[in-house]
């Protein structure tokens, strides 16, 4: 059973920080590209990264290119989202979701999603 778990949301002051987690199991998490997601409360669900299995190629939203980094450890099967200089407009529940073979914006692609952890910035 395929299981992807994040943690590390919660309530941050605008200009702050926080560090996404995203812990897989029941998939060779190697092989699968990873993504993080973000819904907005009365919003669609949106693409925020996207790191392929190996980490070589990533992809950015424009509205977080330059402020989020995405990274990965396959060996502890895990996906990491860096959020600096987060804004109001970063709150959403974010999820992360796994991918194959190869990552991309379109969230109807990925074959597994965790339930996604809250990120709620302060203004």
């Amino acid at each position: 059973q395929v299981q992807l778990v994040e943690s590390g949301g919660g309530l941050v002051q605008t200009g702050g920080s926080l560090r996404l987690s995203c812990a897989a199991s029941g998939l060779t998490f190697s092989t699968y590209g990873m993504g993080w997601f973000r819904q907005a409360p009365g919003k669609e669900r949106e693409f925020v990264a996207a790191i392929s299995r190996g980490g070589v190629t990533i992809d950015y939203a424009d509205s977080v290119k330059g402020r989020f980094t995405i990274s990965r450890d396959n060996a502890k099967n895990a996906v990491y989202l860096q959020m600096n200089s987060l804004k109001p407009e970063d709150t959403a529940v974010y999820s992360c979701a796994a991918v194959r073979p190869i990552i991309t914006r379109m969230e109807y692609n990925y074959n597994y999603w965790g339930q996604g952890t809250q990120v709620t910035v302060s203004s």
